[in-house]
């Protein structure tokens, strides 16, 4: 009641009174600030939604690679990769045109199409979508220049599509227009489940390595198989974002491992 009170005097307060002026300008702040709108963003909705990413450790989880304007790197049932036809202002990429980024350290990512290969690279620098398993053929590095990105392979070429058979490629050693990529997310950027680390990657060193046994072993008896070698490897591997390589080696000399020959 004493709060009705003070709302019920102050329509009664005379012009000139400090009470009345003080309200006055509080409730002048309060309209300033419930005029301000959040600024849309264009671009995303020009492209159904997908946010274009600026950021390394913004690549995570589901992304498509943009060629262009609009026109999106898709999977073929083969193990190949081409560009989509051009989609419409509003349309965001097919499902086929969707890949699932995964942060290898801080410099490299890897992605992984929909039939569940990640994409490396073959000898003749064609990419392909053939491997169950993240090894030193399917890092990329995201290079950020002048507002402009550029995806690096392992081989020191950089992805493009080749004009001659519209397939991807990895073949030149420096990047300009034909190199220029966009790669888009459809999650919202500003929270935090850019952050989110996927399951094998938790805990130590030790138990990264214990979850992508389990994820991979054949377990033909029942039997968890770790390489019991010096762990030390690991961290060095860490380090120079190979990780996922050193651990695939580990798996293939206990012969357990059903990706591992």
């Amino acid at each position: 009641m004493s709060e009705y009170d003070m709302v019920k005097k102050g329509k009664i307060m005379f012009k000139g009174d400090k009470s009345s002026s003080k309200r006055k300008r509080k409730h002048k702040h309060k309209d300033k600030n419930r005029d301000v709108e959040p600024v849309e963003d264009e671009d995303k909705i020009k492209h159904g939604g997908w946010s274009n990413i600026d950021s390394t450790r913004l690549i995570t989880g589901s992304v498509a690679i943009e060629f262009g304007n609009q026109t999106y790197v898709t999977a073929l049932d083969n193990g190949l990769f081409t560009l989509g036809p051009p989609h419409n202002e509003g349309e965001g990429p097919l499902p086929e045109e969707v890949l699932t980024a995964v942060n290898v350290s801080d410099t490299k990512v890897a992605f992984k199409s929909g039939y569940g290969k990640y994409l490396g690279v073959h000898k003749d620098g064609t990419v392909i979508g053939r491997s169950d398993a993240i090894g030193a053929l399917e890092q990329w590095e995201p290079v950020f220049q002048d507002g402009k990105l550029a995806l690096l392979s392992c081989t020191n070429c950089f992805m493009s599509i080749r004009s001659e058979d519209d397939h991807l490629v990895a073949s030149s050693k420096t990047a300009g227009p034909a190199e220029f990529v966009q790669i888009r997310s459809a999650a919202d950027v500003q929270t935090d489940d850019v952050n989110e680390i996927p399951v094998e990657e938790k805990g130590s060193l030790s138990q990264i390595e214990e979850n992508y046994v389990r994820k991979f072993q054949k377990f033909q008896d029942k039997k968890l198989k770790i390489n019991s070698g010096d762990k030390s490897e690991l961290k060095k591997a860490k380090k120079t974002g190979v990780l996922h390589e050193a651990m695939l080696d580990r798996r293939s000399k206990m012969k357990a491992d059903r990706y591992c020959k």
